[in-house]
């Protein structure tokens, strides 16, 4: 029930929102000599003659049933639209949040194992660094390095247009995997390194701070002082011990993150042109296009209460009190 309330609280101000913003999407479809005859017949045939109150009950009624409307500026349906987009945002997602959990994982312990020495230091202030850099600057920052000045990596697109397969689903990441398609692996992965680096730093700084302040607490409890006693080496302490109960926290931190990760791709993606939801998103603003905005914001509301509910899941499952109770 909650679910439902939030959605419907979410679809009815991005509803709202967006027609109070200037401009006109309508003036803007049409070319410049056309006359009020022709934008009230095209106003007509996108339901914008009428008041808000009944567009948005219109609208709300075909979500109910799965119609999301027709794009303005594509002339497709909305829909469809998104699906399709949504698979290249979930892998860029996924691959920068893997690459920050274990870049902000590696930073953690290696500031608890040599804490109280330059090297922890050097871990807070790489930190601090990172985190005060936000990842559009680091897409920005990456650009200019390793596509101009280095040309390592491409700077635009998803895949090279030769090696773009005929897949099933949109998730060429992950098809291409099962398939051991190496050639197109490499290729997508070649195209998402940067973006998903840029997405990944920022967020890398957090799991750090986060889960060494953690395993700073764990390090003096009564279990880890017992395995020392055994004779395990720090490290083993660490990992064997210590790793798995600070990490509750970070679980929970990692998944509210996540949610602003997956915003986050909005602006990297227009700086990488990459075929997501982002940039679909950013065109969309752009050209006013009122249903393919609605139906972004809700499909990004929709995947941020989802994670939310996998993380609670996940934390239930990890934490033995709440399981047994």
């Amino acid at each position: 029930m909650t679910t439902v309330v939030t959605l419907f609280g979410v679809a009815l101000v991005v509803f709202v929102v967006i027609r109070l913003a200037p401009g006109d999407p309508i003036a803007m479809m049409l070319p410049p000599g056309a006359d009020a005859e022709d934008m009230a017949r095209l106003r007509a045939a996108y339901g914008l003659d009428r008041s808000v109150p009944e567009q948005f009950l219109i609208w709300l009624g075909g979500v109910v049933r799965g119609d999301f409307g027709t794009s303005i500026s594509l002339r497709q349906d909305v829909g469809a639209l998104v699906l399709d987009r949504l698979p290249a945002t979930l892998e860029l997602a996924l691959l920068a949040l893997a690459i920050a959990v274990a870049i902000g994982t590696t930073l953690a312990v290696i500031g608890t194992l040599r804490r109280q020495r330059p090297a922890e230091s050097a871990v807070d202030l790489w930190n601090g660094m990172t985190l005060s850099i936000p990842d559009f600057l680091w897409g920005l920052i990456f650009i200019l390095l390793f596509g101009v000045v280095v040309p390592l990596f491409p700077v635009s697109g998803r895949i090279s247009p030769a090696l773009d397969p005929d897949y099933a689903t949109g998730f060429l990441l992950v098809e291409s995997l099962l398939r051991l398609d190496l050639r197109v692996t490499g290729d997508l992965l070649h195209h998402m390194a940067l973006p998903a680096l840029a997405l990944a730093l920022p967020l890398s700084a957090v799991i750090a701070q986060v889960l060494k302040q953690s395993l700073k607490e764990v390090m003096h409890l009564d279990y880890v002082t017992l395995a020392r006693a055994k004779g395990y080496s720090e490290i083993a302490v660490l990992f064997r011990e210590a790793l798995r109960n600070a990490v509750l926290p970070t679980l929970t931190l990692v998944g509210v993150q996540f949610t602003f990760l997956i915003g986050g791709t909005v602006i990297v993606e227009k700086l990488f042109s990459y075929g997501g939801l982002g940039n679909l998103a950013i065109d969309a603003v752009i050209n006013r296009d009122l249903p393919l905005i609605q139906g972004i914001v809700l499909l990004f509301a929709v995947l941020f209460i989802a994670t939310n509910l996998i993380v609670d899941l996940a934390y239930a499952a990890l934490n033995p009190r709440l399981r047994h109770g």
